[in-house]
């Protein structure tokens, strides 16, 4: 994308939702927010890094997080990272207990509009063949242009990585 949308979605009516952008990120509550938005479109690179790994990422000053709030439980969330004159949406999806309410089109309204805040040369964003089947077409709707295709493969999570996730802080 290499000029702001001028498509606005509306936030659904009679719906109690907040946007907030986390600084210092704990990270707990990122891996929770990766697991419950994630876990059916197989996110599992960023629960298996290490915590020096995973913080390098998520607390430089390039990546900013912003979490969904829907009638006060965390959601969804959307990643942002800034490098040079490009902003990339790395992540970005609502928890299943939203599905299907409406909201996806607006957060990712919200996302992009807070994207072009930074002042870019471009945005972007990248899914692939694990994504939700209507995130290219909902993507292309709020002007982004596919220039590439990637085949996805499926490493679920082993029984070792629920059970280490389950013992960090």
């Amino acid at each position: 994308m290499r000029q702001p949308s001028s498509v606005r979605f509306a936030r659904p009516i009679n719906t109690h939702a907040a946007m907030l952008r986390v600084h210092d990120i704990p990270l707990h509550f990122y891996r929770y927010l990766q697991f419950r938005v994630g876990k059916p479109w197989h996110w599992v690179y960023r629960l298996r890094m290490d915590d020096e790994t995973l913080s390098a990422i998520v607390h430089s000053e390039e990546t900013q997080i912003h979490v969904l709030y829907v009638d006060g439980a965390p959601s969804g969330f959307f990643e942002l990272h800034v490098e040079d004159e490009t902003v990339d949406l790395a992540y970005f999806g609502l928890m299943p207990h939203v599905h299907g309410r409406g909201l996806g089109k607006w957060f990712l309204g919200q996302a992009v509009e807070t994207a072009w805040t930074l002042e870019p040369e471009r945005v972007t964003v990248n899914t692939n063949t694990l994504d939700h089947h209507i995130a290219l077409p909902l993507y292309q709707r709020v002007g982004f242009t596919p220039i590439g295709q990637t085949e996805a493969s499926i490493d679920p999570l082993t029984d070792d990585d629920y059970i280490r996730l389950a013992h960090l802080d």
